[in-house]
C-alpha cells in the first residue's frame, strides 16, 4: 500500500509566512494609533461627565490636552484647533476632529482620519 504525504510544501509555507508577516508589520503600525484614539475617548469622556458650565473654550481645550496627558496621547497628534464645540443633536457637544500620517514602506503611507464628539452638560462662558 503506498501512502500519499498531505500537507502545505515549504514554498507553499514561505508564501502564507510572507502574508502573515505583511499583514502582521501593517498590525504593529497602526495599532497604536488606535490605541491612541482610545484614550482620546476617554479623555472626552471624562470632559463630558464634569461638565463646562462657565468656562471659555480655550479653558475646556487647556484640560483636554491636560487630559490627554495622562492618556499617553502625543501632543503632535491632536492639536488645541482640533477641539471645537458646536452644537448637535442634543444639545452641545464637544468635537475632536484630527488625522494621523502614519509611514509604512518606502513611499506608502496611511492616513487615518478620527472624529469623535460627546454630548457636554452646561453652557460655555461667553468670549469678550
Amino acid at each position: 500500500m503506498k501512502s500519499k504525504q498531505t500537507g502545505i510544501t515549504l514554498i507553499g509555507f514561505l508564501v502564507v509566512l510572507a502574508v502573515v508577516g505583511f499583514f502582521g508589520y501593517m498590525a504593529m503600525k497602526l495599532v497604536p494609533s488606535y490605541t491612541e484614539y482610545m484614550g482620546v475617548v476617554k479623555a472626552m469622556n471624562q470632559i463630558s461627565s464634569e461638565g463646562v458650565e462657565g468656562k471659555p473654550l480655550d479653558e475646556v481645550r487647556r484640560e483636554l490636552m491636560f487630559k490627554l496627558g495622562f492618556q499617553y496621547v502625543d501632543d503632535a497628534t491632536i492639536h488645541p484647533g482640533d477641539i471645537t464645540i458646536g452644537q448637535g443633536a442634543g444639545g452641545n457637544e464637544l468635537r475632536v476632529s484630527y488625522d494621523k500620517d502614519i509611514p509604512f514602506m518606502y513611499n506608502i503611507d496611511f492616513l487615518i482620519h478620527f472624529e469623535k464628539s460627546v454630548p457636554i452638560q452646561g453652557n460655555l462662558a461667553v468670549p469678550n
